[in-house]
C-alpha cells in the first residue's frame, strides 16, 4: 500500500508517523520530490494524506487510492466534487483553539488590549482615560452562528462570563434560532455576534443582517470568510457602526490596500485561530487512527461528502 502525503509536515510529525506506519504502508513525501515527480506519485497512491491541488483530482483521480485524509476541517476548495472513494477531514481538531482566538479577540477588543500594546511600543502613558472606555465581555448578549464544533466550543468558553448566548443552526436541537428571519429579529437586541459557519453558508451574514446589528455591538468571524458580505461590513465599519474581530477574510492573505487593515474599530487575526501545539502531531495522529480504521475494515472518523459540502 501506497501512501502519499502531499502535506509539509514538521520534523516531529514526520518522524511520528514514520515511528507508527504499518510495515506494509510504504511513504511517499511530496516534499522529498521534484516538482515534475510529484503528480505521477499521487496518481499512483493507495492513501492520500494533505489537501492536493484541486485540479489534480478534476483532471485525474488515482485509479486505485481507497482513502483521502483531507488535513484541515474545512475544503470549499474541493466543494462538489463526486469522488468513488471515502473522504474525511480534520472534524473538531481545530474547534477548541479557533474558539480561544475568537473569545482572547473579543476579550481584546472589549479590554483594548491592541491600543493598550501599541501604547506600550511608543511608551505612551495614557491611563485614566483609557480605563474609562474599557467595556466587559461578562452578561453580553451573544449570537454564535453555527452550532457546529467551533460554535459548542465558543458558548462553552463564554459561559464562564455568564454572557446570553443563542446558537443559530438551521436543524441543531442545540440552536435557539432556525431561520434568517428569526436572526433579523434577535439582531436589534445582541451586543455580539460571532460567526462560526463553514463555507458552503456563502454570504449568509448580508447586508441586511449587518445593518439590523445595534450600534456599539461587535461582529466577529472566524468560520471562513466568504460567509460574510465583506463590501457590507466593511462600510458599516468606515461609519463607525459596529467592531470587528477577524479571524478569516473573503480574500487571504489580505491585500495591503485594504480597508481592514487601517480601520480602528478592527482586529485582525489573521487566520492563526486553529493554531495550537504539536499542530502537524496532531494532524498525523488522527490519520493514523483513520488509516487502522481502514485496514481493519472499520468506520472512518469525520466522513464529508465533497459534493454536499459537508
Amino acid at each position: 500500500m501506497q501512501l502519499f502525503i502531499y502535506s509539509a509536515l514538521s520534523p516531529a510529525a514526520q518522524a511520528l508517523l514514520l515511528q507508527q506506519l504499518p510495515a506494509a504502508v510504504r511513504p511517499v513525501f511530496r516534499t522529498d520530490l521534484p516538482e515534475p515527480d510529484q503528480l505521477a506519485a499521487f496518481l499512483a497512491a493507495d492513501v492520500l494524506l494533505g489537501n492536493v491541488p484541486p485540479a489534480w483530482l478534476t483532471g485525474h483521480q488515482p485509479p486505485h487510492l481507497q482513502f483521502w485524509q483531507i488535513d484541515s476541517a474545512g475544503f470549499d476548495q474541493y466543494a462538489g466534487l463526486q469522488l468513488p472513494f471515502p473522504v474525511a477531514n480534520m472534524g473538531d481538531y481545530f474547534a477548541w483553539a479557533c474558539a480561544e482566538t475568537i473569545v482572547a479577540g473579543v476579550l481584546s477588543f472589549l479590554r483594548r488590549i491592541p491600543e493598550l500594546a501599541v501604547l506600550q511600543q511608543q511608551r505612551e502613558w495614557v491611563g485614566p482615560p483609557l480605563r474609562a472606555k474599557v467595556g466587559l465581555l461578562r452578561h453580553k448578549r451573544v449570537i454564535i452562528l453555527g452550532a457546529g464544533g467551533i460554535g459548542l466550543a465558543v458558548r462553552e468558553q463564554l459561559s464562564g462570563f455568564q454572557c446570553q448566548v443563542q446558537l443559530l443552526a438551521r436543524t441543531s436541537p442545540q440552536a435557539q434560532l432556525h431561520s434568517v428571519a428569526e436572526l433579523r429579529a434577535a439582531l436589534p437586541h445582541t451586543d455580539i455576534v460571532i460567526n462560526c459557519l463553514p463555507g458552503s453558508a456563502d454570504q449568509f451574514f448580508s447586508a441586511e443582517l449587518i445593518a439590523a446589528m445595534p450600534p456599539g455591538s461587535l461582529y466577529a468571524s472566524v468560520g471562513r470568510g466568504n460567509t460574510t458580505d465583506e463590501p457590507a461590513l466593511v462600510a458599516a465599519l468606515q461609519a463607525g457602526k459596529i467592531g470587528a474581530v477577524l479571524d478569516v477574510t473573503a480574500q487571504e492573505p489580505l491585500p495591503a490596500d485594504h480597508p481592514l487593515w487601517t480601520l480602528p474599530n478592527v482586529l485582525l487575526t489573521q487566520h492563526t485561530g486553529g493554531g495550537q501545539p504539536h499542530e502537524d502531531e496532531g494532524k498525523v495522529a488522527l490519520f493514523l487512527r483513520n488509516l487502522g480504521h481502514l485496514r481493519s475494515g472499520e468506520p472512518l472518523e469525520n466522513l464529508v461528502e465533497l459534493v454536499r459540502g459537508y
